[in-house]
């Protein structure tokens, strides 16, 4: 290099001696271990599309980490997401069926039995038994032991294509066994639109039977489903599982919400306000359903007090006076020797699946936010502990993909897999085109003038309409728009809802039914507050935060999908919701 640090200019010639060098070097390089995968700095889009050999786990199953961090940190990735690595040949075979004919489902068939998704067989990883005359070299290795047999034992039981995507790195596992064993009630959470795929029985024996503790369902998101709906799947969990106390919650009802008024026709748009109140309706479920399980053991009444003020109080602005937060920078998940109310505390466990809701709940308990909340599955890494009032303390766990037998497409509309780490996004596109009809719902007019729709008919229609082409040929962005209908999804913007067994003969009785005001308390969906729908300007830009009115600046203020904002069609053949009910 000549002086001054100027390089030298080379030819064409040169250039292209140097590429070939660089191959050759390639091909004489030995081939990297398998255990170099989380070692390597890489770009987070690279671990998209990683080497199909994917990584190995002690059971030898082919295991894909989703959302790792560039770096080398000890343990920097030590809580990413890790899923059942899927292979070049089923990825091929899902796109092929995304090009067939859509064939629409009838609304009898939206109903889901309890044995579908999780068969009494397939259980939970548990910690195995423990004693103090174990080390913590000792626990630790028989943790890791009992969970490679675990793993090798469902891999024997079911065919990879059988099983949804589920949780595979102990180390979250070790998450959900602590708060488990601190917790003197678990308060499990689930997305009514799913209700029934999120809540895995296996883990409502365990505590009932095993851990002998009480444990809470709530049915979170209601503001997203008809009341009917609702009230069905609240007595549907009651009468199937006689110890569990169901309750129904929304972090965003009425008055949470701005421009919360009816509007016919068209795509609508809810926008949520800027400061959030406590949704005190659903916290005075769950403050009288903790006072019938303590009997009087601990003293409640500073909760109490703190509901009573929201609930004839008007706010102005968000400042209330909450307990401490508990930063936690490392989780312990060591064995915990529980003692029931410890030093005059409650202590609740916030349990659930990604993206039902866990830390939008929280904050919603608080009325302010305590609780970093995203819409990207594994963002809360290790469980956090936030006092409510001094004698209530909460614990929020990692979202956990139980393993269950869901369908991979419906695990992606449920939150449960990342839609940026998507391979192949069209499976899912027809599995809510099946159940919707968004032709009629997003006004789409056929690419190539047909009257047969395919799941990429559908994305092309939306890539067009939105302005989604790629940089260098111009064509139509079929992926960025599927990975767009399927946030839309996530975001409660397209809405689908499952339903319980007999629903369809049954809908005029819960239309009808007795509780239903209660229902619609919780949801708050008055007209007295003041504001109408603005219609959403689908213009080619594509930052969803700001048209939301979020803070765009930081993922932490994103949505974990709590359903600030929903389309919905009038007289749509495929809604599958009462009209006079969907808003």
């Amino acid at each position: 290099m000549p002086q001054g640090g100027r390089k030298v200019p080379f030819s064409g010639k040169a250039k292209k001696q140097q590429i070939q060098a660089k191959k050759g070097r390639k091909r004489s390089e030995p081939e990297r271990p398998a255990g170099a995968f989380g070692e390597r700095s890489m770009r987070h889009v690279r671990s998209v599309h990683e080497s199909e050999d994917g990584e190995s786990d002690g059971s030898g199953i082919k295991v894909h980490k989703i959302n790792q961090q560039p770096g080398k940190g000890k343990n920097l990735n030590r809580y990413a997401i890790h899923f059942q690595q899927e292979t070049k040949e089923g990825i091929e075979a899902q796109k092929e069926l995304a090009r067939k004919e859509l064939v629409h489902i009838p609304e009898n068939e939206l109903e889901v039995e309890r044995s579908l998704p999780f068969p009494a067989e397939l259980d939970f990883p548990k910690r195995p038994p423990w004693d103090s005359s174990m080390s913590a070299a000792d626990l630790e290795k028989n943790e890791h032991e009992y969970f490679d047999a675990y793993m090798k034992n469902v891999q024997k039981k079911f065919p990879a294509s059988e099983l949804s995507y589920f949780e595979m790195n102990i180390e979250t596992w070790r998450q959900l066994w602590r708060v488990l064993e601190m917790s003197d009630i678990v308060l499990f959470i689930v997305d009514i639109r799913f209700p029934i795929y999120l809540f895995p029985p296996s883990l409502y024996e365990f505590v009932i039977k095993t851990l002998k503790k009480d444990m809470i369902l709530v049915l979170n998101k209601i503001d997203l489903a008809p009341a009917p709906l609702v009230l069905a799947w609240k007595h549907y969990f009651k009468n199937a599982y006689p110890e569990l106390q169901v309750l129904t919650f929304t972090a965003y009802p009425g008055y949470n919400l701005r421009d919360p008024s009816d509007k016919e026709g068209g795509l609508q748009v809810r926008r949520r306000r800027g400061k959030m109140r406590m949704a005190a309706e659903g916290a005075e479920q769950l403050l009288n359903a903790c006072e019938h399980i303590v009997s009087g053991q601990v003293d409640l009444s500073s909760w109490h007090k703190k509901v009573a003020e929201e609930l004839n109080t008007v706010y102005e602005d968000d400042s209330l006076i909450v307990g401490k937060t508990l930063e936690t920078t490392e989780a312990d998940t060591s064995y915990h020797d529980h003692k029931k109310f410890s030093d005059g505390i409650l202590t609740i466990g916030c349990v659930g699946q990604p993206n039902v809701g866990k830390s939008s709940l929280m904050n919603a308990i608080m009325g302010k936010k305590v609780v970093s909340v995203s819409r990207t599955p594994g963002h809360t890494k290790y469980f956090q502990t936030i006092f409510l009032t001094p004698t209530v303390k909460l614990c929020d766990c990692p979202g956990l993909v139980f393993p269950s037998k869901v369908p991979k497409p419906l695990q992606v509309l449920m939150g449960s897999y990342p839609i940026a780490q998507l391979r192949e996004p069209f499976s899912s596109i027809q599995f809510l085109a099946e159940r919707l009809d968004l032709v009629k719902l997003l006004k789409l007019h056929h690419a190539d003038n047909e009257d047969t729709w395919s799941a990429f008919d559908i994305c092309d229609a939306w890539a067009k309409q939105r302005g989604f082409f790629t940089a260098k040929a111009a064509r139509l962005d079929s992926y960025r728009s599927a990975n767009h209908l399927l946030r839309m999804a996530l975001d409660g913007k397209i809405c689908l809802c499952l339903y319980p067994p007999n629903y369809t003969a049954e809908k005029e009785m819960w239309l009808s039914h007795s509780e239903l005001d209660g229902i619609k308390k919780v949801q708050a969906k008055s007209t007295d507050v003041a504001g109408t729908y603005e219609e959403e300007n689908y213009s080619t830009d594509d930052d969803e935060s700001a048209s939301r009115g979020q803070d765009s600046q930081s993922q932490d203020a994103g949505s974990e999908s709590s359903g600030s904002e929903e389309i919905s069609g009038s007289k749509n053949k495929f809604a599958n919701l009462p009209e006079d009910e969907c808003t």
